[in-house]
């Protein structure tokens, strides 16, 4: 694990994935998901090139069908760690045969976790090294303690966003996004949490008005979640379990019986040769 600290809080990263493991205020309090194997050990994978599953775990390129699996392969390749001090590190994947094999192009991946008072701050770019456009998605996918580690019960957290959300959600059906979409549970900006929510996977918005919200308990300590880069959000746990993952998105899952070119899979995105995109998300502590 590659640790950084500042005064209010101290963060835990992983090489593999450059995944955020570990988030905790000054007195030691973990505001990231326990990781108990019997719901789930994910704690904040970065999702690329795709995110969400594909039909069949295939898509197509230039006639050419190739192999991903769900929400892509960085989550499970590790990290250079180009620079490391004290409050920030940045850890970088660039393509090698193993991934071109499934994702035939030139790429950099990189990762930076920037710690300041009581905010992290998390900028990622995505870079085309290749020749040729080159399509991708890109995801957040962080799991917060539910509850967070200030005595209140996991029924007192909500979800308010910074606007209203009235969109119809999508959500996960038989082999991808649904083709109808379902009524939003959100009451103005609120979302009370229940394991009810989840019975049916993940409430996705894709329409979102919002690009910030604050979850917890009304009256405890919450955290400020902003992601300024990314239209779509997926709210996801499994019930039962200790977190509930606030996931921003540049993309989506494919939807269900979708047979197209990569190119015109909803929410896919096109690099130019030598562009950079960057997608920032900070998460503050409120208390």
């Amino acid at each position: 694990m590659i640790e950084i600290a500042s005064t209010r809080l101290s963060a835990a990263i992983d090489p593999h994935g450059a995944e955020l493991s570990s988030l905790r205020d000054v007195a030691g309090r973990e505001l990231m998901t326990d990781g108990d194997p019997a719901f789930w050990t994910g704690r904040a994978p970065l999702l690329f090139p795709i995110v969400g599953r594909l039909v069949g775990d295939r898509y197509r390129l230039d006639g050419r069908d190739y192999r991903l699996p769900q929400h892509g392969f960085a989550r499970r390749r590790d990290f250079a760690l180009i620079e490391q001090r004290a409050d920030r590190a940045t850890f970088r994947l660039q393509d090698d045969a193993e991934t071109r094999a499934a994702y035939p192009f030139a790429f950099t991946l990189d990762a930076t976790y920037r710690l300041d008072e009581a905010t992290l701050w998390i900028e990622i770019a995505v870079t085309n090294r290749d020749s040729r456009d080159m399509p991708a998605s890109f995801g957040f996918h962080p799991a917060f303690a539910w509850p967070l580690p200030y005595g209140h019960p996991r029924a007192a957290h909500r979800i308010l966003f910074d606007a209203p959300e009235f969109s119809a959600l999508r959500y996960i059906g038989e082999g991808g996004i649904a083709p109808d979409r379902r009524a939003s549970p959100v009451a103005g900006r609120a979302l009370p949490l229940s394991d009810d929510l989840f019975t049916a996977d993940a409430l996705i918005w894709d329409d979102l008005a919002s690009r910030g919200l604050l979850y917890g308990a009304e009256d405890g300590p919450q955290l400020r979640i902003r992601f300024p880069d990314t239209g779509v959000l997926g709210l996801w746990t499994k019930p039962g379990a200790r977190y509930v993952c606030v996931e921003p998105w540049w993309g989506i899952a494919d939807p269900a019986g979708f047979d197209g070119e990569i190119w015109d899979k909803p929410g896919i995105q096109r690099l130019a040769p030598g562009e950079t995109r960057r997608f920032a998300m900070d998460v503050t502590l409120l208390d």
